[in-house]
């Protein structure tokens, strides 16, 4: 019985770091293009996270000269909380530049 609980336990867990990943991989999509903005991204990133079953999920997204960043830290919806719940990932991307040929 505590395999089984512990086979579900990793497999809720695993799906809620692959939804915080995905989070903040679109994140850093929405802002890495030309007309891209922060706030969309965070926007966008906090509805997937959500939808995904995160809760209490906190966004971060920061647009320098060539490179955008995106954390997402969320709370995995556990049974068992062993300390393990709280998820936090990160994705970077360049950021789209017009340049003259």
């Amino acid at each position: 019985m505590l395999v089984t609980l512990g086979i579900i336990e990793g497999g809720i867990w695993l799906h809620a770091r692959n939804v915080a990943e995905r989070a903040a991989i679109a994140a850093v999509g929405a802002a890495s293009g030309s007309r891209g903005s922060t706030d969309a991204a965070r926007e966008l990133a906090h509805d997937l996270a959500g939808s995904g079953g995160l809760s209490n999920v906190s966004v971060e997204v920061s647009r320098g000269a060539v490179e955008v960043t995106a954390v997402v830290s969320a709370d995995s919806p556990l049974v068992l909380d062993l300390g393990l719940g709280r998820i936090r990932e990160t994705a970077a991307g360049p950021l789209e530049r017009v340049t003259r040929p």
